[in-house]
Order: C-alpha cells, then sequence, then structure tokens
C-alpha cells in the first residue's frame, strides 16, 4: 500500500517509447499515477496542467533536452523544490556534476535497478521522525 506522503504523479520524460512504457507499466503496478513526455518539450507542455510530484528524465532528447527542461523547472519558483531525477546512459562525472548544478537531485545510469529507483521514490517523503 502506498503511502499518502509520497510521490502520487510521476513524470517520464524520455524519447524512448520503449523505456517510457515499460518504466510507466513498472510504476502504475506500484500505484503511481504516470504522465509520460517525449521530450523535454512536451514535458514543458504538461507540467503547468499535470503537476507531477516528481520527474524522471533522460538527458539526450530531441527538441529539448534533460538539461535544458531541468533548468527551465527551476527558473520557476513554483517548480523550484519540484524533484527531478536524471537517468541516462551518460554516466561520466563531469555529467553528474552539470545535473547538479542545475538543481537535479539524483542521477541514475542507464540500466538501473527497479528497487533502487523506488527506493529512492520512497526517500522523497519519508515521514518525519516524531
Amino acid at each position: 500500500m502506498q503511502n499518502d506522503l509520497m510521490p502520487k504523479k510521476i513524470m517520464l520524460v524520455d524519447d524512448s517509447n520503449t523505456i517510457r512504457r515499460s518504466a510507466a507499466l513498472f510504476l502504475e503496478q506500484s500505484s503511481f499515477h504516470v504522465v509520460l513526455a517525449e521530450d523535454g518539450f512536451d514535458a514543458l507542455t504538461q507540467i503547468n496542467t499535470e503537476s507531477p510530484d516528481l520527474i524522471f528524465c533522460d538527458i539526450a532528447m530531441p527538441r529539448l533536452d534533460g538539461f535544458t527542461l531541468a533548468r527551465n523547472i527551476r527558473e520557476h519558483p513554483e517548480y523550484f523544490d519540484l524533484p527531478i531525477v536524471m537517468i541516462s546512459s551518460r554516466t561520466a562525472q563531469k555529467h553528474r556534476d552539470h545535473v547538479q548544478s542545475l538543481g537535479v537531485q539524483h542521477y541514475f545510469g542507464k540500466p538501473y535497478s527497479e528497487k533502487e529507483l523506488m527506493a529512492l521514490i520512497r526517500s522523497y517523503h519519508a515521514p518525519e521522525a516524531v
């Protein structure tokens, strides 16, 4: 059962239809509402109407890449705290450093572990100690 404090709506941004569909299936089976975007431009178009709680995003995409998407999201105060997780086959430290400078909280290399991804999702809204 899903904790009420956990993210409920997750936006997946990736130009690969196969990756979007397989990740969406995994997340939907874990009771999340999933919004799909085929690139950064599509994500920016949907972000206001969909209001995701968390964004998983690839870096290399047509029209608008993940770097530019993160930069655009962070320019809007209402989305400053929206968690962004980059998932990319680009695993060099320079890419990790660059996304961190853009305000991206986490970086996963492809392929990634679904178990690690779920642990990360749960960590975003873990109950506070009383």
